[in-house]
């Protein structure tokens, strides 16, 4: 995010490297996109869309720099079968980075990257109770940094990142609910990908890994100094195909 703090190409090549072989390790069949000369934010995939059984909803991006990505997660997905939709053009909506089922509920995050506007059409296209929450801290601009859905229920959070109406929305919602403390969330703690019994996250975060220890989930910590930089890390890297059936 601060192009002061420039990531190390080569070191973030290697935890880019280690985290697909650890998801492999764990079961995951990874599929991979050519990345394209220009869009170096391409890395993030969870923002290029959400995936619900066999329809991708592609994202409309809010800021120019990353708008040319949109067309070729399209051609991705049109090429591997699945149905596309699209939000109208002025619904602002950054994917699986704001867009997060908990069990049937899909919790959506709104302010520094997509729309509230958006959330209503979500809730027709699927079906489902969509659950509004706002965003009040610029470090934590998408949903996936500071609310991790669990496998067996429940959630990892990182209260203050959202207003008051958001957090009572949350507990009335979810439980049980872990919470990351303050500094392990500005290293992206919540921001992990959970599969079953397993939960990869950065390895700077040993305080929430214990907590999920005690709650019968496996952790894995990984090195992702370089995507912190940048302002992401294991779960901004990985999109789920799909998120939900």
């Amino acid at each position: 995010m601060h192009r002061a703090q420039q990531a190390v190409s080569a070191v973030a090549a290697s935890q880019w490297q280690q985290l697909k072989e650890q998801l492999q390790s764990l079961g995951c069949v990874v599929e991979l996109i050519e990345p394209e000369p220009g869009l170096p934010d391409m890395v993030f995939t969870a923002n290029a869309g959400l995936v619900v059984g066999n329809r991708f909803i592609r994202s409309n991006f809010r800021f120019p720099q990353r708008r040319g990505e949109e067309q070729h997660f399209e051609q991705w997905f049109a090429r591997n079968d699945y149905e596309i939709a699209r939000l109208p053009q002025n619904m602002l909506f950054e994917g699986e980075g704001d867009a997060l089922f908990c069990g049937d509920t899909l919790f959506c995050g709104y302010r520094f990257r997509s729309d509230i506007h958006s959330h209503r059409y979500l809730a027709e296209l699927l079906k489902c109770l969509v659950v509004s929450v706002e965003l009040v801290d610029d470090r934590f601009y998408h949903l996936d940094t500071c609310f991790c859905p669990l496998p067996r229920g429940g959630a990892a959070w990182y209260p203050a990142a959202f207003d008051e109406y958001g957090q009572r929305a949350i507990r009335q919602h979810v439980a049980p609910l872990i919470e990351a403390p303050a500094e392990e969330a500005g290293h992206f703690g919540c921001n992990a990908v959970c599969l079953e019994k397993d939960v990869v996250l950065p390895e700077s975060c040993p305080r929430l890994g214990e907590a999920l220890q005690k709650e019968g989930y496996q952790t894995h910590r990984l090195a992702m100094t370089e995507f912190l930089k940048a302002g992401g890390a294991c779960k901004c890297l990985t999109l789920f195909l799909p998120q939900k059936n």
